[in-house]
Parts: structure tokens; sequence; C-alpha cells
């Protein structure tokens, strides 16, 4: 696949068809990074190096989308993970070998997106879903727990929205226990919209790159710092990657950079890559 890099992630230019006949036909994991992942990008260490590990990076933000043309490298199209889900179980709704595990959003929320998806294919494709506690990422036992019910459900396919970069993270601490789950698909807040516990907007408004500036004014006290503080910093850096001024903060140097090797020994990230 070629590749358009953005800042410091390189992102897969490649179709949403030829996406879903390759995670058919190879499996691996999927991530989606907006302008939001893009600034984290710029500070998590550990999440840089998971970017690098996972076999698809697609992109997820129409401002990505127009930054590929400003760059002069544009992308084929734009893959939302809020769209994708919908996309992966429609393309799979007469192939019964996968089988959906939905792991996120507030209780009883990801159980309700559960009977929407399968009333819509027809079939029991989502098997299992479970909306953690707060700050569960930190508990070993709820986590072994999760570990637990995505086994013994049969599921292949594993759809996480808990927010990034905790999403992404969990993935890779707990992906070699999941020995069933062939597709990691990491998903923001699909499992939401899914059940219709949050307004998704309109394609139009999407098309034209202000999806943001809806779920800013459907959620401004949990979004306003994101948006219009945390985000505003990228077009400043896009414009100094057009101008060959850009610098990665995690390109490879000879000092001050933490090998993979210790990343794994404080159990944030496994070397082994992806499945």
């Amino acid at each position: 696949m070629k590749k358009v890099n953005i800042l410091n992630a390189s992102i897969d230019n490649i179709s949403k068809q030829e996406l879903l006949e390759k995670l058919n036909q190879q499996g691996g994991i999927l991530i989606t990074p907006n302008v939001d992942r893009l600034m984290k990008l710029q500070k998590d260490r550990v999440f840089y190096h998971i970017y690098q590990l996972c076999n698809y990076c697609v992109c997820d933000s129409q401002i990505i989308f127009f930054a590929s043309k400003f760059l002069g490298y544009p992308l084929k199209e734009k893959i939302s993970g809020s769209d994708f889900l919908s996309d992966f179980y429609y393309f799979n709704k007469t192939n019964q070998d996968p089988r959906i595990f939905l792991l996120g959003s507030d209780k009883g929320v990801a159980k309700k997106a559960q009977k929407k998806i399968n009333q819509k294919v027809g079939r029991e494709i989502v098997v299992g879903a479970y909306s953690p506690s707060f700050g569960f990422e930190k508990n070993e036992i709820e986590c072994q727990k999760i570990v637990d019910m995505i086994e013994e459900s049969g599921a292949t396919v594993l759809a996480i929205g808990v927010g990034s970069p905790k999403q992404e993270k969990w993935i890779f601490k707990y992906k070699e226990k999941l020995k069933n789950i062939k597709i990691f698909l990491a998903i923001g807040a699909t499992i939401d919209f899914e059940a219709g516990a949050k307004p998704r907007a309109p394609k139009w408004v999407s098309q034209l790159g202000f999806e943001w500036l809806y779920r800013l004014l459907s959620e401004p006290r949990r979004l306003w710092k994101r948006y219009l503080v945390d985000d505003i910093p990228f077009f400043w850096l896009l414009m100094q990657q057009k101008l060959n001024l850009y610098r990665d903060p995690f390109a490879v140097r000879s000092v001050d950079v933490k090998p993979l090797k210790e990343l794994h020994k404080i159990g944030e990230i496994n070397r082994s890559g992806s499945k």
C-alpha cells in the first residue's frame, strides 16, 4: 500500500473497498487517525510507537483529507471509524466468519448497539458486548474479565471504542491473550452512534469538514478543550510540513530515545507487533 505522511503519521492511501477486502483476507489492527490523534502523536511516545506497529492506518477526518491535498499527496478517500463499522458488518452480511465483540461506551449502550446491529444485518454478527467501568484500563481484574468474555463469546473481531489513545494501548497490551481475534478495530465513539446514544453529524456537514463543530456543539463541556485548545496547533504544524520545516519529535536520534524494549518492560506496549 502507498502511504501519505501527515506530520509523524504514515496514513495508508487505500479505498474503503480495498480495506474491507484486505481485512477479511489478512486480518490485522485498524486505527483511524483524526486531528486530535495526530496532536497526541506529537507528545505521547508510546502512542507513537503503537502507530508504527498497526497494520492499517486510515484517514478518519475530512480535515486530514483536505490536508493531504494541501501537501500535494491526496488520499483516495476519508475512511471514518464512525462509518467503517457499519461498512464492515454490511460487507460481511452473508459471511458467517466475522463475529464481532463490542467493547466501550456507557453502561448498557454497547448491548443496545449489539441489538440494533444484529437487527440491521439480520443475523447475530455481534456475539457479545460490554461497557467497561470508568478507569477500567487500570484494573487488571476487570481487564482479565473482559479478555475472558471476549474469548468465551467466540468473537473473531474486536471493535473497541473507549477513547484514544486508551483503546489503542489496550489492544496492544492484551492482544496476545485474545487468541481468537483476527481483526482489531479502534473505533472511538462509534458504539454510541450505533446505539443512538449520541447524535451523528449529517453527511453534508462531515463532507465540508465541520463534523468537529457539530460534535463540539453537541458536547461543549467535554469537547471544548480538545477542539479549541489542543487541536489548533495542527494547522501550524501542517504549514511547517508544507515548508519542509516540520520535525518529528520522536524521530530516531542517537540520544534521548527509549527503545521499544524499555516500553515493553513497563507493560505499555507489546513489541511482538500485530497478528
